[in-house]
């Protein structure tokens, strides 16, 4: 175990509002928000709006979002979902008819209602102070005036050009006569300043009953999509309670399902039996009972919970199963026999905010893969989504693809409370079926290791999936961790491949907020993000 680690990014501090992010230009716009008097909620959904354009491979209106709400007058957290139901004409028999074994990762057969749109209304009008119009402002801006491509976003455009020159519209908008733009090149989507500016003075209506569905449904059926526009009236904003559990002195919020928050959730629930503490930071030890749990964790997920309003999800955080699970690890091998499945490669962005009234935020927001379905809807400069084939074409599973259903989704995010119940860390972070996994790690580093909230994001970033050729376990975990740990877990049974370090990707964020009222900020180095602090 290492213990000359030293962080290179420094900790934001402050006493007012906070906010941090993936990208700079995302975190002023919500510092920006709170300097104006906007609350937690303003910020995270203006600063949802700008990664619309700063991160258009990642996320937008035509995709999803999640969050979770601290009112500091009530002392209450609240769970909000924005993820899109399946057109009802998605029926397994339809997809199969097709010739399919499992739904398209592209095109409208991988398209679900887009859910952020309304996400965006309701948390404004029932948490927040300002109107869309005004949190879409910078959005607007950017978009109309012109936004520098940022380097993931260039490094996407070079990894997927294949699929993007299969789409018209997003080959027209996002690269520079069929080729990637370079870093720092300045783009333009007025289209999108217009569509924004519409919704924001005609409202969520126009969205999902008026012109902008009728273009939306229009765009579907000529290109063999399913979305009718009853598909989009019908959709709303589910609010509801937090799930929680607690993790030594404190209580871990997430976001219930269809958000595999849960994942997280009976991961620190396993880990609870266990005294990671006297193994430290990147250790074998420490990293061999995560991966673990996350195992265990994923397989329950994986065969017990689909969407709540069709499937009946059991109460995983049952003591005496908890201990049952926990009881199947071992300190000197790893479990081989947890089936896995093929891992889900989404791409996100997250982004969390604290105010000077004492209100937090923690919002994540995607498109779920890069570019999303790849469909780009004429004249709104809108990506679709693709997030229909996180749905199973089988009959039976919890998961399976259900008319009007919710796909279970990756998207999930956190809070904490502390042993005297006060909220003191929010964060989350994107990164697919990473998700979980990343924020398992990140609370660990604060809880057990009593980690700064910087230093607790820097340390070595590791993932669990499947090899698609195999089909066994991999361990892919960054350099940090140094070579005699590595061989530590080769030795437990762990197939490892070391990446370099800060090569794991994702872009986690950590807001503490301490008992005298500082609020210190801590922002992921593998991304372009930053943690800033109100004046």
């Amino acid at each position: 175990m290492r213990n000359d680690f030293v962080k290179h990014r420094g900790i934001a501090a402050g006493t007012k509002g906070m906010v941090s992010s993936a990208h700079n230009l995302i975190s002023v716009s919500g510092l920006r928000t709170l300097e104006n008097g906007g609350n937690a909620m303003d910020a995270c959904v203006a600063m949802a709006l700008t990664a619309g354009i700063v991160l258009p491979d990642m996320c937008g209106p035509g995709g999803d979002a999640f969050a979770l709400y601290y009112d500091a007058a009530s002392d209450h957290i609240t769970a909000l979902n924005g993820s899109g139901r399946l057109p009802k004409r998605a029926t397994v028999e339809e997809y199969t008819n097709r010739g399919y074994q499992k739904v398209p990762n592209e095109g409208m057969l991988s398209v679900t209602v887009p859910g952020a749109v309304d996400m965006y209304f309701t948390a404004l009008e029932k948490f927040g102070t300002i109107t869309f119009a005004e949190a879409a402002r910078d959005a607007v801006k950017l978009a109309r005036e012109g936004v520098p491509m940022a380097e993931k976003v260039i490094r996407h455009c070079q990894s997927t050009l294949p699929m993007m020159l299969r789409h018209e519209n997003l080959a027209a908008a996002w690269l520079n006569n069929g080729s990637s733009y370079r870093f720092a090149d300045v783009v333009r989507l007025p289209e999108y300043a217009d569509f924004l500016e519409e919704i924001g003075e005609k409202g969520r209506d126009e969205f999902y009953k008026g012109s902008i569905a009728e273009r939306i449904v229009d765009y579907s059926h000529r290109h063999d999509g399913l979305l009718e526009l009853e598909d989009l009236a019908e959709h709303s904003t589910v609010i509801t309670e937090p799930i929680s559990v607690n993790y030594r002195d404190y209580k871990v919020y997430q976001t219930p399902p269809v958000s595999l928050g849960i994942e997280h959730l009976e991961e620190m629930a396993i880990l609870d039996h266990f005294d990671l503490a006297q193994y430290g930071p990147d250790s074998a030890e420490a990293v061999h009972l995560m991966v673990e749990a996350k195992k265990l964790a994923f397989h329950d997920a994986e065969h017990y919970f689909g969407d709540p309003e069709f499937v009946t999800n059991p109460v995983i955080f049952d003591p005496e199963h908890i201990r049952q699970l926990a009881g199947k690890v071992r300190m000197d091998r790893s479990l081989e026999d947890i089936d896995l499945n093929e891992p889900d490669m989404g791409h996100t962005t997250s982004m969390i905010a604290v105010d000077r009234y004492g209100n937090a935020c923690s919002f994540i927001t995607s498109i779920s893969g890069v570019w999303g379905s790849g469909e780009m809807v004429d004249g709104t400069g809108m990506l679709l989504n693709n997030r229909a084939p996180g749905a199973r074409l089988e009959p039976g599973h919890p998961n399976c693809l259900r008319p009007s259903g919710r796909v279970m989704h990756t998207l999930n995010t956190w809070m904490m409370r502390d042993a005297e119940g006060r909220l003191c860390y929010i964060g989350n972070t994107p990164g697919g079926d990473r998700q979980p996994q990343w924020n398992m790690q990140t609370i660990v580093n604060l809880v057990d290791f009593k980690l700064d909230v910087q230093t607790a994001l820097e340390h070595a970033k590791w993932h669990d999936s499947m090899d698609r050729e195999t089909g066994k376990h991999v361990l892919r975990i960054e350099g940090q961790i140094g070579a005699e740990e590595i061989a530590k877990l080769r030795a437990m049974g762990h197939e490892t491949i070391p990446m370099k370090p800060f090569a794991g990707s994702g872009a986690s964020q950590v807001i503490e907020i301490r008992e005298d009222g500082v609020r210190l900020g801590g922002s992921d180095p593998r991304a372009d993000g930053a943690a800033l602090a109100e004046v």
